[in-house]
């Protein structure tokens, strides 16, 4: 790993030292550099001059700066970009694609999500860079890969959950197939390569030199049609939508009760007893139809329509407390403001709050990094830039490197 950090800034997490050439833009290339950079590494986000990440403008909701005005930062753009900094390079011009060489001197990773081919006529290719620079390690993010007859489609978030199939599985099974509520796909491709960058510096720092590697929205939504994935791969049977019915497991959904609704996760047959003992009927984890799991799969629609009218005559608190007690699992359905306010997302730092003198505020919330390493946090030691506000500093650094 090169060390450039001269920023000053104290860097505690396991990646310091690393630098990062971020030519990503929307949601997965950043979430995978979101992430690196809360472990210590030092992102530069490359931006089209004037314009910058697309997701600056997907708004309402814009930050307010300073003077009381909507900039031109959204909520979107803020949820992936903090600890980056923003130099804004114009690619298509020469001088601009020679700034990108020299500054990969200095930096040991590239990642970027253009279409197949987009970066060749900049001579920014991985094959045009991987003789100069043998340990780069150049990740490229695509909808549907660098191969493959679709290889030339441009990549989205929902046309990626229709076409591998995730939809076809969600929502209610009366309903039109359902895309999950955020991006999922594009944020399940970042983590996938976050993981792939850190492998492949692995086995750069092992001997083996730098790789391009190559990670495709779709492939990433096959791979996490997991369980309901292999369940056909096993079976032939196409998995129906059942809403929030797991395909496996009964009773594990949701259920209406008198005040609101409660998730029920009974996830084995102990559970059950106990869940039947709880509402009064220990006498249906006895009967042949529901016993064990797999009859309960089978005779699924008979179960749910003796429980419902039971459920119905709970209150979602008293209930929810008893189920505790019996180590039976289940939870409420929180609405973002009751999440965000819960004494859980408090002791795990999972809302935090940055300092920003560009934001009326003084600062921005942003959600926090789940990972919790007992040796080197994360860190959180930049919001997210506009477009181009470290420019000049990391070009003065670069300056400083060439001339040592």
């Amino acid at each position: 790993m090169t060390n450039n950090n001269k920023s000053g800034i104290n860097i505690t997490g396991p990646l310091a030292g690393l630098r990062i050439l971020d030519l990503s833009r929307i949601l997965a290339g950043p979430t995978c550099t979101q992430l690196l950079g809360d472990m210590g590494a030092d992102v530069i986000k490359v931006e089209k001059p004037g314009a910058g990440d697309d997701t600056r403008a997907w708004g309402p909701p814009f930050v307010t700066d300073a003077q009381g005005q909507p900039s031109a930062e959204s909520a979107y753009y803020l949820s992936a970009n903090r600890n980056k900094r923003s130099i804004a390079i114009d690619i298509a011009d020469p001088r601009g694609a020679r700034q990108i060489r020299e500054l990969l001197v200095t930096c040991d990773v590239l990642i970027e999500n253009f279409k197949v081919g987009g970066l060749k006529k900049y001579g920014l290719a991985y094959a045009d860079l991987c003789k100069d620079f043998p340990q780069l390690v150049y990740c490229s993010i695509t909808g549907f890969g660098q191969t493959g007859p679709n290889a030339h489609r441009a990549g989205y978030d929902l046309l990626a959950q229709g076409f591998g199939g995730i939809m076809s599985l969600t929502g209610d099974p009366q309903g039109e197939p359902m895309k999950v509520g955020v991006g999922i796909c594009d944020v399940m491709t970042g983590m996938y390569a976050s993981s792939a960058i850190l492998a492949a510096l692995y086995h750069q720092k092992s001997g083996g030199g730098g790789q391009h590697i190559d990670i495709a929205l779709v492939d990433v939504q096959t791979a996490w049609l997991v369980n309901e994935g292999t369940n056909y791969l096993l079976s032939g049977e196409q998995p129906q939508r059942r809403g929030n019915q797991h395909p496996n497991i009964v009773p594990y959904q949701v259920f209406q009760v008198a005040d609101g609704h409660v998730i029920v996760a009974v996830g084995n047959d102990g559970q059950f007893v106990r869940f039947c003992k709880l509402l009064g009927t220990p006498e249906l984890a006895m009967d042949a139809r529901f016993s064990t799991n797999t009859l309960r799969l089978k005779n699924r629609e008979k179960l749910i329509e003796l429980l419902t009218p039971m459920l119905a005559m709970q209150h979602k608190d008293a209930l929810l407390a008893q189920m505790e007690l019996s180590t039976i699992p289940g939870g409420p359905i929180n609405t973002l403001p009751e999440v965000f306010a819960t004494e859980q997302v408090a002791a795990r730092e999972m809302k935090i709050s940055l300092a920003d003198p560009n934001v009326q505020s003084g600062s921005v919330e942003l959600i926090g990094n789940p990972i919790k390493f007992s040796a080197t946090p994360v860190s959180y030691r930049r919001p997210p830039p506009k477009c181009g506000a470290d420019t000049e500093e990391i070009l003065a650094e670069l300056q400083q490197l060439q001339s040592e």
